[in-house]
């Protein structure tokens, strides 16, 4: 699979099918192909030129820079799209994605074409983040899930995971925060989608989101939480959802 360089950033990314171009952002502690992998048959299917990058910081992207945030990775993300020779994408992006899918749209809105954000409630929302430090991992023996940030993450963080997990830590209690004059910017269409029992995007949330974007259309996952778009929740219906959506306002 290849890389792309840009800046002081090697970018690996997975691309399949043909048509117009949709860039798939993953959530923390994942990689591209994992947090989608209940759309990598549909969308191609479906006819569309699918990426799933590794974000800076994880997976097999590599840097020698340890550092980022979600506002950086827009930034990476745009110079992506620069190298691939494409002027205008259709965003979807979960979670920690979805935050760097708003960063885009507002800093970049020419480079949008519509933005799909799953999990994501467009506001700082720090619940939870402590637990991820290394420290809290160790002093509660999460020997597992550190095993699989080594091994997920082992090209990005050059095996230093406890960085690795402080650099999640940080973005989690500092990001998405855009000003209302950047929400005012976002203007292309946006399908926000949540499930019901999903702390991260609360139904508030959402709506505080459609006050600045009134275009927004929110679609909820019933008996859903944080992955509502993943094989063992209701990914048929998310995904009859983002394709309708797409099939009109994709380009």
């Amino acid at each position: 699979m290849p890389y792309l360089k840009t800046g002081n950033l090697s970018v690996y990314y997975e691309e399949l099918g043909t048509g117009r171009p949709v860039l798939f952002l993953h959530s923390a502690y994942s990689r591209g192909i994992l947090a989608f992998c209940g759309q990598i048959q549909p969308f191609y299917s479906a006819g569309w030129y699918c990426y799933y990058p590794d974000l800076r910081g994880h997976g097999r992207t590599r840097c020698d820079d340890l550092t980022w945030d979600s506002a950086r990775i827009a930034e990476d993300m745009v110079a992506f799209l620069d190298g691939l020779n494409i002027d205008k994408a259709n965003l979807i992006g979960y979670s920690t994605g979805g935050g760097i899918a708003y960063y885009m749209a507002a800093r970049h809105p020419e480079r949008v074409q519509s933005l799909i954000a799953i999990g994501n409630g467009g506001f700082v929302d720090a619940a939870g983040a402590k637990d991820y430090t290394p420290e809290a991992l160790l002093a509660r023996g999460e020997t597992d899930f550190i095993g699989k940030m080594k091994a997920l993450h082992a090209d990005a963080h050059q095996s230093d995971w406890k960085e690795y997990m402080r650099q999640e830590v940080l973005d989690w209690c500092s990001h998405p925060a855009l000003t209302q004059e950047e929400w005012k910017r976002v203007t292309m269409p946006m399908l926000l989608i949540a499930g019901e029992q999903d702390m991260f995007a609360s139904s508030e949330n959402l709506e505080k989101i459609r006050k600045c974007c009134p275009q927004a259309q929110i679609m909820i996952a019933k008996g859903c939480g944080h992955r509502p778009h993943f094989p063992h929740e209701r990914v048929r219906d998310v995904n009859e959802w983002m394709l309708g959506f797409l099939g009109k306002n994709g380009g």
